[in-house]
């Protein structure tokens, strides 16, 4: 049985090699000219099950009400006559209230530590090094921001989330590197959540994949999907002007094209509201070792994490709705770097950092679409927001035990899917 899997993100290429593990002949389409080059390629590289959480958050329309007209905003609105984003919008106003919030962020957490247990698998099969490192500290900077954390704090609880919440000291003794002259009312520890250089694992695993016989195709844009008149489905794929386009038939198609899922869905009636949430990460060389943090750490206030890679520091965040061009804004980097600046100082070449633009593929209440829709064959695997490398592996094997299940091979997912597949959007079949 051919499976096509459409995108070569952290998505697609766990979702490829668990489909190859399956027993499936799998080809894997990609418009760039390389695996994780677009939401995979300068996420904070956070693979933290403790802290995955919505963006459709109590508290959360507020703070971005109260910091949209600052310098250094976490958050940037481009009002615009868009009706997808005015319609996400509302959708995920609804979701802020607590009890959504809660609902979603059990989904979320649920999938996350599932896929750490697969990717931990992964590295021991494979011996996959990709820098990673153990430990995620959120600071809060303020007692307002210490208190919209209660609701978090209630769910790890409630799930048994190995957590600690430390006053100041507690925070420098974890990172020592902390400047201490930086307002800092606190943070919670989440020992067990870890980090790693996202890119550099789906490159590794791309040439594990393509040695098990995984077809990759890069550069190679598909522009449309149709069914089969004898079963399954066809994709059309862009080509040369004047050319005919050329075509490739699957008995399954994956669609994890992180935000070009959608205009590849709403031909075939599949409506999902998924919008580019703009994204930006800084990277930067270390230049004093002892100054530099040595795990990874977000920034509530402003909603940036901090990373280490190696001998590099990853600096991402802010999110900015509304504009669909991924041009580098420059205030952007100016609040990624005032950040660093203001916890590490001395622990980077801050002048020299490169900075990075990409969407992440959101869905108004969090959690992403993973299963079987109304149309035969075809499956989603996407809508992860800025969490996907924290959910990769585990939404892959779950894709495939999917795919396999529909052929008659296996029993399914081995967690609960309650809220995870297209079900959820009414785009599953009857």
């Amino acid at each position: 049985m051919h499976v096509i899997v459409i995108g070569a993100g952290v998505i697609g290429v766990c979702s490829a090699w668990y489909l190859r593990q399956a027993g499936f002949s799998v080809t894997v389409l990609e418009r760039r000219g390389a695996p994780a080059q677009e939401a995979s390629f300068g996420n904070a590289g956070v693979i933290a099950p403790g802290y995955v959480t919505p963006w459709a958050a109590p508290g959360m329309p507020g703070k971005i009400l109260r910091t949209l007209f600052q310098r250094e905003s976490p958050v940037v609105f481009r009002p615009s006559a868009d009706p997808a984003m005015w319609r996400w919008i509302g959708r995920w106003l609804r979701e802020c209230q607590p009890e959504r919030y809660r609902a979603n962020k059990l989904r979320m957490q649920r999938l996350a530590f599932y896929s750490r247990d697969c990717l931990h698998g992964l590295r021991a099969e494979l011996e996959i090094e990709y820098e990673q490192s153990r430990g995620y500290l959120q600071l809060f900077r303020t007692q307002r921001d210490l208190d919209l954390a209660a609701p978090a704090l209630a769910v790890l609880r409630e799930n048994h989330v190995p957590h600690q919440l430390v006053d100041a000291a507690g925070c420098r003794r974890i990172e020592p590197g902390l400047a201490a002259d930086t307002a800092l009312a606190g943070g919670l520890h989440l020992p067990e959540d870890e980090s790693g250089n996202c890119p550099m694992f789906v490159r590794r695993l791309h040439q594990h994949a393509e040695a098990a016989g995984v077809q990759f195709r890069l550069d190679t844009d598909v522009t449309r999907l149709r069914a089969a008149d004898n079963g399954g489905l066809i994709v059309e794929l862009a080509a040369p002007r004047g050319a005919k386009p050329e075509t490739l038939r699957a008995d399954r198609v994956l669609v994890a094209a992180g935000v070009g899922s959608a205009a590849l869905l709403r031909p075939l009636g599949l409506r999902v509201p998924l919008y580019p949430v703009k994204g930006y990460s800084a990277t930067v060389m270390v230049r004093d070792e002892l100054q530099a943090p040595l795990a990874a750490l977000m920034d509530e206030s402003y909603k940036v994490a901090i990373t280490r890679m190696g001998n590099r520091l990853r600096v991402a965040g802010t999110a900015e709705l509304g504009s669909r061009r991924l041009d580098p804004r420059p205030a952007a980097l100016d609040t990624l770097i005032k950040v660093a600046r203001d916890w590490f100082p001395v622990a980077g070449h801050y002048n020299e950092a490169t900075l990075w633009a990409g969407a992440r593929p959101m869905l108004p209440d969090g959690p992403p679409l993973i299963g079987a829709t109304r149309v035969p064959g075809l499956f989603l695997n996407l809508g992860h927001g800025s969490t996907g490398w924290a959910m990769g592996c585990g939404s892959g094997k779950i894709a495939a035990d999917q795919i396999a299940a529909s052929a008659g091979q296996g029993d399914g997912p081995a967690i609960d899917m309650d809220g995870l597949t297209p079900a959820r959007y009414g785009l599953a079949p009857a």
